[in-house]
């Protein structure tokens, strides 16, 4: 199998989908909710979704870490979206054909600039050189994190590139009912895609800082593997979710043996997302930076410098952890 967690893409469900006339609790102002059926998608059976790993989804923003200016790069999810006439004809078009497979693009004049150093998701299919829209006409990409965007500070502050390190949040190699937060060579995330989560991202489901000291972490896709597995049958994964600890999740995402991703989130089957108390940030954790050699040249205010006065403390709940600054 691939190594766990490459998010290029948007991940198809689990289940066959259906659409809903009700008011979305997942989106504001949207008049329909997406539903998932008892029936398991094909695309999920081709995948061997019963061979497959499921893993934790987490709730932030998607990020990917690759090489940029000769160096690794934490880069930012950035989707292309069309300007706005090209976005009123698609609309039409959907409201009268409904298939957005059939539409033209013409991804030179149809879209909004990207900035320079934008690049493609892998994996989304090219014709003629050019990307094809996805089926909300939209193109996945990504854009570099420079150090002093303003746009981007939240992922900024993960990453040091003078040091090449990353603030990333996993199990504890040697303790799996223990979380741990240290300090990652960038080198060693290369072509991974990672969830940032934290303060200033989605609301903060997980509860994490606040206010006056944000709090904000990297964690690989696929970091997190489910244990106490349910199983893929709609009554047992909605009862999963319901009343057990570990089912305090916003979703499941199935690595399966050929690199597809398949998902269910709390929404298809009618649950609320977020909540309190989630399994994640009820978990201990401990703080393992071993940053003695640079601990003396980060910024004073950086997460690196917090982290390394709190280094091997451990604390009994992920949102417990505050800065005594």
């Amino acid at each position: 199998m691939k190594r766990l967690g490459s998010v290029q893409r948007k991940m198809p469900c689990v289940f066959v989908t259906e659409v809903k006339q009700e008011p979305s609790a997942k989106r504001e102002h949207q008049p329909f909710k997406v539903l998932a059926t008892e029936t398991i998608s094909h695309k999920a059976l081709d995948a061997d979704i019963y061979s497959a790993i499921p893993t934790e989804k987490v709730d932030g923003t998607c990020c990917y870490v690759t090489t940029y200016k000769d160096q690794p790069y934490l880069w930012a999810r950035l989707d292309r979206k069309p300007n706005k006439q090209a976005e009123k004809r698609f609309k039409n078009f959907l409201h009268s054909k409904g298939n957005p497979k059939e539409f033209f693009w013409n991804v030179e004049e149809d879209f909004k600039p990207a900035p320079e150093c934008w690049i493609p998701a892998k994996e989304i299919e090219q014709i003629n050189g050019n990307p094809v829209p996805d089926e909300n006409g939209h193109i996945p990409g990504w854009v570099p994190v420079e150090k002093n965007n303003k746009q981007y500070c939240w992922h900024s502050s993960v990453v040091n590139y003078e040091f090449g390190i990353a603030l990333v949040l996993k199990h504890h190699p040697d303790d799996s009912g223990l979380l741990e937060i240290s300090a990652v060579p960038l080198s060693d995330l290369l072509e991974q895609t990672l969830e940032l989560i934290g303060t200033n991202i989605n609301g903060n489901p997980y509860g994490l800082g606040n206010k006056k000291h944000p709090l904000h972490l990297l964690i690989p896709h696929g970091a997190f593997q489910i244990r106490n597995r349910p199983s893929l049958k709609h009554n047992h994964l909605l009862s999963w979710f319901e009343g057990c600890k570990e089912g305090k999740i916003e979703g499941i995402v199935w690595h399966c043996g050929d690199g597809c991703l398949i998902k269910v989130h709390r929404h298809h089957l009618g649950l609320c997302w977020p909540i309190p108390d989630t399994y994640m940030s009820s978990r201990p954790v401990i703080i393992n930076m071993n940053l003695n050699k640079c601990h003396s040249a980060f910024d004073i205010k950086c997460l690196f410098n917090h982290f390394s006065k709190i280094d091997n403390q451990k604390f009994a709940r992920l949102k417990d952890i505050i800065f005594d600054v």
